[in-house]
């Protein structure tokens, strides 16, 4: 019922245009509701951590669908499907790797999160906010080792979480 309760009151916020605060409460309520044992890293933490080399540095998993993934994507980040039950590429990982994952606002990439938990891998979290709140902070995404100015915004509905400048669902060539 909880589960519910919070899908509901972050849908409702979505789809009535509440303040983005109040929106991104709900969104991380409802997934904190949903996925209550995976661990979360700010944006800023992460940033923090992609500017270290060494044992700090997390691999990023980008949790999205390929045409996402295309507009841009966190740089270094591994597409992975977030339906899969299984993540072979990542089996030649030590299970103390460091791993952060995320999607769009946050919530398929929580369940690879836990997916990768029950895997074995006891450094995985997921970026509160995703691509979006990165993106909507002005940090760098990437196309082909480029920076550029978009996001896949995944649909109409939660695509408003995204800085209406940002929102791009095909990567154009001319674009920075």
């Amino acid at each position: 019922m909880r589960k519910l309760f919070a899908s509901a009151l972050c849908l409702l916020a979505v789809h009535t245009g509440c303040s983005q605060d109040l929106t991104w409460r709900a969104v991380n309520h409802m997934i904190a509701s949903e996925y209550p044992d995976v661990p979360t890293i700010s944006t800023d933490s992460l940033a923090t951590r992609l500017d270290e080399d060494g044992p700090l540095r997390p691999l990023l998993l980008d949790a999205r669908a390929p045409e996402e993934y295309a507009v841009s994507h966190l740089p270094g980040a591994r597409r992975v499907d977030p339906a899969a039950d299984a993540y072979p590429a990542l089996d030649s990982l030590a299970p103390d790797t460091p791993i952060v994952v995320y999607c769009s606002v946050g919530y398929r990439s929580a369940g690879v999160a836990q997916t990768l938990r029950e895997r074995g891998f006891a450094r995985v979290a997921n970026l509160e906010g995703s691509i979006f709140r990165w993106a909507n902070e002005g940090r760098p995404v990437y196309r082909d080792g480029a920076p550029v100015a978009a996001v896949h915004p995944y649909d109409a509905t939660w695509g408003r979480l995204l800085t209406d400048s940002l929102r791009t669902y095909t990567p154009s060539p001319n674009q920075p």
